[in-house]
């Protein structure tokens, strides 16, 4: 029988055998997502083209996927969001195991999966901790998008919610100026 040494080497073996699968360690728990549908892939190509677009990377910022984030909220914890819009340098803030400061995160997008929970719930209470300035979900369980943004004390305020044929305008402290199509969030690119 094999003992891990850790939360994080347990984490770290799911994540070898657990292929396109998403392995995260939330408040000393180890979640693990299943790979994303197309419609999800697709919403997260859309971003990065709209991103370009507006020419964040011309303001400073860097726009990715799947970049780990370690989180304040224990000694293993770290959050590997869908999207990031990060601080042009954010390779300077490498932590361990791939992750980077929650500090140079301006900008994180989660596109809800069959383990929403954890986007709607648990994430809004790690990201609020770790101080993450705006937080978007695009949440296809309740066909909606929610933004959240200004954390005071470790907890967001209520959520913007937006529904189909509105846009969620991108905050002003992110660095660009960008409307997104809730529909296209939900749904992925046309």
């Amino acid at each position: 029988m094999l003992y891990e040494s850790s939360l994080a080497d347990a984490a770290d073996r799911l994540w070898e055998e657990l292929p396109g699968h998403r392995v995260e360690i939330l408040n000393g728990s180890i979640v693990v997502t299943p790979p994303p549908d197309g419609a999800h892939q697709e919403t997260l190509t859309w971003l990065v083209e709209e991103f370009a677009r507006v020419r964040a990377r011309q303001a400073g910022l860097r726009y990715v996927g799947g970049i780990g984030m370690w989180l304040p909220t224990g000694p293993d914890d770290y959050a590997v969001p869908d999207f990031s819009v990060v601080d042009e340098d954010f390779k300077d803030a490498l932590v361990e195991k791939n992750c980077y400061a929650p500090h140079v995160f301006r900008l994180v997008l989660e596109v809800t999966s069959s383990n929403w929970t954890n986007d709607t719930a648990t994430k809004v209470d790690v990201y609020a901790r770790a101080g993450i300035p705006v937080y978007v979900i695009a949440d296809r369980t309740h066909d909606e998008v929610l933004l959240y943004q200004n954390a005071e004390d470790g907890k967001y305020p209520d959520p913007q919610r937006y529904k189909r044929g509105q846009s969620v305008p991108v905050p002003e402290s992110v660095g660009v100026t960008l409307d997104l199509s809730v529909d296209t969030l939900l749904d992925g690119d046309d």
